[in-house]
């Protein structure tokens, strides 16, 4: 199954499970069992499944055919080229192709200038008018290629300007960034790039990041902190005919694999192995001598050789325009597309469903829990009045007191749920005062002020590693207090299940180890970049302050963000079916003794009575069975689809 097939099996899948969870949220809603605590994180789940995105980057150094590999394997279908693909740098900003359906077709350029403040793209992406747009006309080839080559175009600063907005002039790929015979220096007119264009993969939800060379990657720590880790898959592209250069070598133990990355998604392709083709050899000996070179780049780059995948992207591209299946098997363009198909969707699965499993399965334990409870609480007040068919007026005086009396104790009991109410506030706004950003903002503006000030690389170094330091003590410390609250709502839970039979099973536990280890990422990418020598003796120190500094205090200040952010959503979930319960309980006495009222005064018949509630209870049964059928779906679609495979046998 090519890559295109397996994304949009993939999407099927997706929105077939987006439709079971809207049809189970639909449910609740009908049947009256749904609280604003459960919609909400259902409402949430539904929109992750709409946004759901797969993001696949490119990198390489310029001139190694990355445009033509992009347009070759998610392109060819529109018979055409829809990136600029020659020879040179045809890329020289960051460019991003995907599909919004609220804006119309086009492209969004950002200008280098931008680089001159300490903002991120990511936070320029709020401000739509810092962005100058060109529209796409999807019906003209050739306006489409017109306008796209503004992702290649360049502008000539001074150097001083050049160096203010990160570009180091005369050092490093000193042939990229010279100054001039007119004492300028060309660099990239724009930051970023962002193209909309409704291609069918792009609207199922794929992102492709084309990145530039290694002189703009590095310029750009976004790109190294946030958008490539972040990538589902990274494809690193090689020429055939030079193999892994040292440029190639620095990108790769940099950008790639280096700084704690997860090896997981990245593939090696070795591109333009057509250049191999010799019709005065044989086809073995040309195989043999592509497969030497695959084999030094593995070597070389410290991979499998199965990792590397040599292919002829432009006669890819032209066999599948054309129609060319002996052409395009010869390109080897299928066997990376495979490659692909079996590592990245399977893997961004895995992911969708871990998320879904967490979120859905509390939800519908919670509202299995509330039917068992209510199902329970009824078939008690079944065997009390069942017990009445033929006694006397005193027996039924005796039940209605022995009921209030358990009305009595339980509500006394309440004042102890309340004193936990209370202490779960408090220890609440503990944890808040460790994880909030208020600690993290101080933290950050320490720091800054610590490495503007500092005169000495250690320093440097010892600003930002007392940055980790704190951050990693406040996860510390309010993992400490998660611990707390677990511990107590542990107590809590027991006793009232013993005390008053209520059916809670275990708090939802949380860990804030996820934060932690993209702490541990981040300070890794700080030793490799910023803290050598190297680094600190060719870079200026006010850039590194401004620039990168501000890009890992950013990041940083995104994982405190979505920690807050799912701590408040298990601080809910924890006790929400204490809340729950605790009101049901309430409710279910409330009827029984309202059932054995109306008995003793006779208002209505018992056996009337024990009618109604069998009824009742036969609804009841059906909510359960309703709810196990959506629950059983959503469990069969979230299961690997092997497991499905061997059921379905």
């Amino acid at each position: 199954m090519s890559l295109a097939n397996q994304f949009a099996a993939y999407t099927a899948w997706r929105s077939r499970l987006a439709s079971n969870i809207g049809e189970l949220q639909g449910w609740l809603n009908h049947n009256e069992l749904s609280d604003a605590q459960s919609d909400l994180r259902l409402m949430q789940l539904l929109e992750r499944l709409r946004e759901d995105r797969l993001n696949v980057a490119f990198v390489a150094e310029f001139s190694r055919g990355k445009s033509e590999l992009i347009n070759a394997i998610f392109f060819a279908d529109y018979g055409n080229r829809m990136l600029p693909s020659s020879a040179g740098r045809t890329t020289m900003c960051p460019t991003e192709l995907l599909f919004d359906g609220n804006k119309l077709p086009c492209i969004e350029l950002l200008p280098i200038q931008t680089r001159a403040s300490n903002s991120s793209v990511s936070e320029y992406k709020r401000f739509a008018d810092e962005w100058t747009k060109v529209d796409l006309d999807t019906e003209s080839p050739d306006a489409m290629q017109e306008a796209l080559r503004h992702v290649s175009e360049t502008t000539r600063v001074t150097p001083e300007e050049a160096g203010r907005l990160g570009f180091e002039v005369g050092s490093g790929q000193v042939e990229l960034y010279s100054v001039g015979d007119d004492g300028l220096v060309e660099v990239p007119r724009w930051r970023h790039a962002m193209i909309n264009f409704p291609h069918p993969l792009l609207k199922q939800g794929l992102v492709i990041l084309d990145t530039p060379g290694l002189n703009a990657i590095g310029a750009e720590p976004e790109l190294t902190l946030s958008l490539l880790p972040n990538a589902h898959a990274v494809l690193f592209i090689l020429a055939a005919d030079t193999g892994v250069t040292q440029s190639d070598m620095a990108i790769w133990r940099e950008h790639i694999c280096g700084g704690g990355m997860a090896r997981r998604g990245r593939m090696v392709v070795l591109n333009k192995i057509d250049g191999q083709w010799d019709e005065l050899k044989t086809e073995a000996e040309v195989d043999a001598e592509i497969q030497r070179q695959a084999d030094s780049s593995a070597d070389m780059l410290d991979v499998p050789a199965s990792q590397v995948f040599p292919v002829s992207a432009q006669k890819g591209l032209v066999a599948k325009i054309n129609g060319d299946d002996v052409l395009l098997a010869k390109s080897r363009l299928p066997l990376l597309e495979a490659a692909l198909s079996e590592e990245l969707i399977p893997a961004k699965r895995d992911i969708v469903c871990d998320s879904t499993e967490s979120e859905f399965g509390d939800v519908t334990r919670r509202v299995r829990g509330l039917l068992d409870s209510r199902l329970l609480g009824l078939r008690e007040q079944l065997t009390e009045l069942t017990e009445l068919r033929g006694k006397n007026k005193g027996v039924v005086e005796y039940m209605m007191g022995k009921v209030r009396a358990e009305k009595d104790e339980f509500e006394s009991g309440l004042q102890r749920y309340y004193a936990v109410r209370s202490v779960f506030s408090t220890l609440t706004n503990n944890l808040f005062s460790h994880l909030g950003l208020d600690v993290l903002r101080q933290l950050t503006h320490q720091t800054r002020e610590a490495m503007l000030d500092a005169a000495f690389s250690k320093s440097l170094s010892d600003a930002m590693a007392g940055f980790f330091s704190g951050a990693r003590d406040a996860l510390a410390k309010s993992n400490g207090e998660i611990g707390e609250i677990l511990s107590m709502m542990e107590a809590v839970y027991k006793k009232f299940a013993v005390e008053h039979g209520l059916k809670l099973g275990s708090p939802t536990t949380f860990s804030l180890l996820r934060y932690e280890k993209e702490l541990d990422r981040l300070e890794a990418w700080c030793d490799d970049h910023l803290n050598t020598m190297v680094s600190l003796l060719t870079h200026d120190k006010k850039n590194i302050t401004q620039k990168f500094f501000e890009e890992v205090a950013i990041q940083v200040r995104r994982s405190f963000e979505h920690a807050n952010r799912d701590a408040e959503v298990w601080l809910r979930a924890i006790m929400a079916p204490m809340e729950t319960q605790v009101r049901e309980h309430q409710i279910q006495l409330k009827r029984r003794l309202e059932s054995i009222k109306r008995i003793h005064q006779a208002t209505d018949t018992l056996e009337d009575r024990i009618a109604e509630l069998e009824g009742v209870e036969n609804n009841l049964q059906q909510q359960i069975e309703a709810l196990e059928d959506i629950v059983g779906r959503v469990q069969d679609m979230l299961m690997p689809p092997s497991a499905q495979t061997l059921q379905a046998a």
